[in-house]
């Protein structure tokens, strides 16, 4: 994330999605300039939500949306709840206790009476732990639900819990078509998108690129395969090194297993304590929160995979893409919406299909080059921030003129 430096002028992106649409998405913001709008989320460090709301809250000010960005409070407890819940909204088992949704319950109440919400015309609430916010406020203007999470396969007993306050927002906005679920509240898809100047998306010289690699101990003797995620069972860290050590008979890699762990999520120390045990000269792994080292790595792999068993949306997926180098994604959730199997990356639905593309990939350079080129062009074309502003934009002018309900058929209540 841009944490250090001067802030990304907005005006930069015009090289990237042209003069025309940056002057269209300065033209939509301005009957709204002032409006003030707050972001609220769980945690500032580890994942895609925090990495989009950062430079996003930035873009929103500097087209003149006075936007904040708060984050919830919480003990360990509350974090354990809340990844449970997390695991659930994507397909998981949960033991839904009293005492559990006490805890809950009981820290949002708290956050509400610190956060003074009505102070704002618009609130973004995002995934589920800050959810049920909006249980303490007499709203006095429109709330939106943005939920980050794969929902096409949700825990129904969990789902049963969460849906009468879900229909409590103004709007909900998820991902992908197949998250949509049966709610009285109009939904909207918004695909995440991420910023290219940031520090993990900004150009580096080879030398850069080496002297960080160089850092860690990472060899670049072979070609590098590697894998940038949380360390979450969800993103299948187990089978990146099954399917690896499956590959290798065929060609000679290093693999990069590199995660961090984010603030509010408990689990992620103990998954990554249990792959220590197959660390070798060649399967490294990394716990480190640098983004720079992403930056590197992505750029000198020869091949990335985000072999991920659900997936909201993956943004380490359109992170690669943007280096021009090729993904192997696991066939589930928003990364199909990224990857073209066989054009821009492969899609693949279990261990063997993702060594077997590792060897293709690692054995022909100019498939490695022709889909980088493609993944790159994929990336300008529909997944900058820019987009993703525009869209918000929208949304917020649509509760003024209420256009977003015109042309609302049954799928937008699905």
């Amino acid at each position: 994330m841009e944490r250090l430096g001067v802030m990304t002028p907005i005006e930069k992106y015009a090289d990237l999605i042209g003069q025309a649409a940056l002057d269209r998405i300065f033209a939509k913001a301005r009957p709204i300039f002032g409006m003030r709008v707050v972001h609220i989320n769980s945690t500032y460090n580890g994942g895609g939500v925090a990495e989009m709301l950062d430079p996003l809250s930035i873009l929103m000010n500097q087209v003149g949306i006075e936007t904040e960005w708060h984050l919830l409070q919480g003990e360990l407890d509350f974090f354990s709840v809340t990844k449970k819940m997390h695991n659930a909204l994507q397909g998981a088992e949960i033991h839904q206790t009293q005492r559990k949704m006490q805890i809950y319950e009981e820290v949002l109440r708290k956050n509400a009476a610190r956060m003074h919400l009505n102070r704002f015309d618009r609130v973004v609430v995002h995934d589920p732990q800050p959810l049920f916010l909006i249980n303490h406020y007499t709203k006095n203007c429109p709330w939106i639900w943005r939920c980050h999470i794969d929902l096409s396969r949700p825990n129904p007993t969990l789902m049963n819990y969460l849906m009468p306050v879900m229909d409590k927002y103004d709007a909900v906005v998820v991902s992908a078509e197949q998250y949509k679920q049966r709610l009285q509240v109009p939904q909207r898809i918004f695909m995440p998108a991420i910023n290219p100047f940031s520090i993990k998306n900004k150009e580096l010289t080879e030398d850069e690129v080496d002297e960080r690699l160089w850092h860690y101990g990472i060899p670049t003797d072979l070609p590098l395969v590697v894998q940038v995620s949380r360390f979450d069972i969800w993103k299948d860290p187990q089978g990146v090194i099954d399917a690896f050590k499956i590959a290798r008979r065929q060609v000679n890699a290093t693999l990069v297993l590199l995660g961090n762990v984010a603030t509010d999520d408990p689990e992620g120390p103990a998954i990554y304590k249990s792959l220590l045990d197959q660390q070798e000269d060649r399967i490294i792994l990394i716990s480190k929160d640098d983004t720079c080292l992403v930056n590197a790595l992505q750029r000198k792999a020869a091949v990335v995979l985000q072999k991920s068993l659900r997936e909201g949306f993956g943004l380490t997926v359109t992170e690669a893409m943007w280096k021009g180098t090729p993904v192997i994604g696991g066939n589930v959730g928003g990364i199909p919406l990224q990857i073209e199997d066989g054009v821009n990356g492969f899609l693949v639905s279990d261990v063997e299909e993702a060594a077997d593309r590792i060897v293709r990939l690692l054995k022909d350079r100019r498939l490695r080059e022709r889909m980088g080129r493609h993944a790159r062009q994929t990336v300008i074309e529909k997944f900058l921030l820019t987009r993703l502003l525009e869209q918000y934009i929208d949304l917020f002018r649509a509760f003024e003129t209420r256009f977003f309900l015109k042309d609302q058929g049954p799928g937008d209540r699905a």
